[in-house]
């Protein structure tokens, strides 16, 4: 069953708000079955919107809508799709009753526009709205069916999962349902990684395989079809096995989980701590580690030294080996392992991480764009220091390195 998913609303087009319902209603119609080929996303014209309902209904079994189903004028889907399909608009009396108890229980008086919320197609089934007032409608027309709903995500998903969903399975017939996996990796980029797949894409055919990037991350998804996880898992095991064996070092989660979240539960599981001196990515490092809840057990916390005078007066590295004439300066190993050493001992953590860099536009020290330095300090054990030449702009070269030096951590946790 081929699916569009048509996303309503000028404020989608104005980039005024942006359309994840598209990314939740693709990955929950693959579950059942249901392959998406085309997304649309129209503005509240009714030209338009007729033109896009016609189009895609010409290639799609199914019909997905979203937005344009509120009190307003410019909600105009059930009005165009009334006119589409040559059907009156009725009033569904459990949606109308509902609506005019919650003015009345408010004690806020309720205009006329309010009862297009609960307006339906005649012959048309309703879908229940259970944290909002607009009900939603399931019909069919000419063989397409169409399921309309609510444009906020907190109404629209219990609504298509709740209610929309079982109507669809209804009209399914030889449907099996994908199966997906993730695998994710880091320090490693995705052509490279591709490179060394090359080979196995080339041949897929069940399953295939994708793999998409994120900066510092790179993630592959392998799918089949499969009427259970347990028959899935057994379609995907092959290939899984043939990709580990080449990309194990960089493998780091069998789900779509950032890096950082798989350092801190190694870290917290492992009971031990971490502390971050930074320098041209300016905090980034520290952002990303404390965006996972429960970072505050083992990350006990960073400086951002960002000027040579910080450097200096908060984490004690000599000015002679900042500045001058024959120092190595700020972009440099040895100062990555002042910055990694110094943190450490200040805060007593058992790994210490510095990031010092060039992150553009312009060079720095006569240092060129790009160039990182990573210092890692460990109680006990010699500090390293992993040098990056990264490309990009400012903001890619920040976020590289920053995932770089969390996969240098997994590196380490992972074999402890």
């Amino acid at each position: 069953m081929k699916a569009e998913i048509v996303a309503i609303g000028t404020e989608l087009l104005l980039g005024q708000i942006v359309n994840t319902n598209a990314q939740f209603l693709s990955r929950e119609c693959a579950a059942i079955g249901v392959d998406v080929y085309f997304q649309t996303v129209v503005g509240d014209n009714e030209q338009r919107l007729l033109e896009t309902f016609k189009l895609a209904a010409s290639r799609a079994d199914v019909v997905i809508c979203t937005g344009g189903l509120g009190p307003t004028q410019d909600d105009l889907t059930k009005d165009v799709l009334a006119g589409f399909a040559g059907r009156e608009l009725i009033i569904h009396e459990p949606s109308m009753t509902a609506i005019t108890d919650m003015f009345q229980t408010r004690g806020i008086h309720m205009v006329d526009s309010n009862r297009r919320q609960a307006l339906m197609l005649a012959d048309s089934d309703p879908l229940h709205n259970e944290t909002g007032l607009a009900v939603g409608i399931a019909f069919t027309y000419e063989g397409t069916h169409f399921i309309l709903l609510p444009g906020p995500p907190k109404e629209m998903k219990p609504m298509f999962s709740k209610h929309a969903v079982p109507w669809l399975q209804t009209k399914m017939t030889d449907e099996v349902p994908l199966y997906s996996k993730m695998l994710k990796f880091a320090g490693i980029g995705e052509s490279n990684l591709e490179h060394q797949l090359l080979d196995l894409i080339a041949a897929q055919t069940d399953p295939t395989i994708a793999p998409y990037a994120k900066e510092g991350e790179v993630t592959i998804r392998i799918t089949t079809r499969a009427q259970s996880a347990d028959e899935g898992e057994k379609k995907l095991q092959s290939t899984e096995q043939a990709i580990r064996s080449r990309l194990s070092e960089h493998l780091y989660a069998e789900q779509d989980v950032p890096i950082e979240a798989v350092v801190v539960q190694l870290l917290a599981a492992k009971k031990l701590t971490l502390a971050v001196a930074e320098s041209c990515t300016g905090g980034l490092l520290s952002d990303l580690i404390t965006s996972i809840p429960g970072s505050s057990q083992p990350f006990l916390g960073g400086v951002i030294c960002y000027t040579n005078a910080l450097k200096h007066q908060l984490l004690s590295v000599p000015m002679e080996v900042l500045e001058g004439e024959g120092a190595p300066g700020a972009v440099s190993s040895e100062t990555a392992v002042l910055l990694a050493e110094h943190i450490s001992g200040k805060t007593g953590s058992d790994f210490g991480i510095s990031v010092t860099g060039v992150a553009g536009p312009s060079p720095s020290e006569g240092k060129p764009v790009g160039l990182v330095y990573i210092g890692f300090a460990q109680k006990n054990k010699p500090t390293q220091v992993i040098e990056l030449q990264l490309s990009g702009n400012r903001e890619s070269i920040k976020h590289r390195a920053a995932k770089s030096a969390l996969y240098q951590l997994w590196k380490q946790l992972k074999d402890q």
